[in-house]
């Protein structure tokens, strides 16, 4: 969704979500000068820490975008469109527990036929879509949203053996970090500035991070990666 940017003057639609998780939407899109681009979506929930943050799926999009529906002034006609969304049912209960919190290797094939594969970790089922994991990868800690359960069928997901989410430190102390100030520093030098707006797991140190002026929604799994 590259066309999703920075700063624009126009109000998004005033309609109340309410608790949509699981509803489809549509909206447009105008920023600046830039022609008006129309969007549908799914949203995957709202953050409890953040509630005013939807985690929201595009269509033909794999990655998680965190929007601000209500109040980012580029969102315009906000609309929960009225066909029901058929949850599927997940037949193997026990395979799609064994996936959640282990390292994986997942493999994709590029346009021309080549494969390749990244190493990521799953980090649970899409609450009401339980065919859907969220993941995220080494190579790139965005968050994003896949089938496993058929990749994995088809030998295209692997389970890296003994390799199991790793543990918070002992009580529930890292919670703090919640709505810390953290900045990320490129290799060119240069910095971009955000916050830790969930944590992901109970029993985990896996934290949501939102950067400003970016939509994505980023991964980090051990307290030490945040400066």
């Amino acid at each position: 969704m590259t066309s999703l940017k920075k700063k624009s003057r126009r109000k998004a639609s005033s309609q109340a979500l309410g608790n949509k998780d699981g509803c489809r939407i549509s909206h447009g899109w105008k920023e600046g000068n830039e022609p008006a681009t129309h969007w549908k979506a799914i949203i995957l929930g709202h953050l409890p820490t953040n509630p005013s943050l939807y985690l929201v799926k595009y269509d033909g999009i794999d990655s998680v975008y965190g929007q601000e529906l209500h109040s980012d002034e580029r969102i315009l006609n906000l609309k929960v469109l009225p066909h029901k969304i058929v949850f599927p049912r997940v037949r193997d209960v026990h395979l799609a527990s064994a996936l959640v919190g282990r390292e994986v290797k997942h493999k994709f094939e590029r346009k021309h036929g080549s494969e390749k594969n990244w190493s990521g970790m799953v980090l649970a089922q899409v609450p009401f879509l339980k065919d859907l994991f969220y993941i995220s990868y080494k190579k790139d800690l965005v968050l994003y949203v896949y089938q496993l359960l058929d990749d994995y069928k088809e030998g295209n997901l692997h389970i890296i053996p003994e390799t199991p989410l790793a543990e918070a430190r002992s009580g529930d102390d890292s919670d703090f970090l919640i709505g810390t100030r953290v900045q990320y520093t490129r290799d060119d030098g240069s910095r971009k500035f955000g916050k830790v707006v969930y944590k992901f797991l109970a029993k985990s140190n896996v934290y949501f991070t939102k950067f400003h002026g970016d939509l994505h929604i980023y991964v980090y799994t051990l307290v030490s990666n945040i400066t």
